[in-house]
């Protein structure tokens, strides 16, 4: 069985930044046979694609609103994926979490549909 478990989350304020961690567990289980993402639900919103860091080459992808204030990196020794949210914005503001999939293809990384584990989220929250 394994679990996702995120952390770092609270309360900052506009301009902040942010660290959040996402650890991996289960029995024999590698971080390195799967693709990591931070998924994010603002209030009274669905669910949004944030950041993602593929199986194969570990490359980065990230939504278009985060694009340049958000990282993803990847540990594969420690299986950890952490999300560094840097310049924050009060539109950041959501529940966020992590998802990992195994054997996605490339085309659905940033689809939510592609993913079968999932964490129970962690707050964020951006004052202005």
């Amino acid at each position: 069985q394994v679990q996702l478990v995120e952390s770092g989350g609270g309360l900052v304020q506009a301009g902040g930044s942010l660290s959040l961690s996402c650890a991996a567990s289960g029995s024999g289980f590698s971080l390195r046979r799967y693709a990591m993402a931070w998924f994010r639900q603002p209030p009274g919103k669905e669910r949004e694609f944030v950041a993602v860091t593929s199986r194969r080459t570990g490359r980065m992808f990230v939504s278009d609103s985060v694009k340049g204030r958000f990282t993803i990196f990847r540990d594969n020794a420690k299986n950890t994926v952490t999300l560094q949210m840097n310049k924050m914005k009060t539109g950041d503001t959501a529940v966020y979490y992590c998802a990992m999939a195994a054997g996605i293809r490339q085309s659905q990384l940033r689809h939510e549909s592609g993913y079968g584990y999932w964490g129970l989220g962690t707050q964020v929250a951006v004052s202005s």
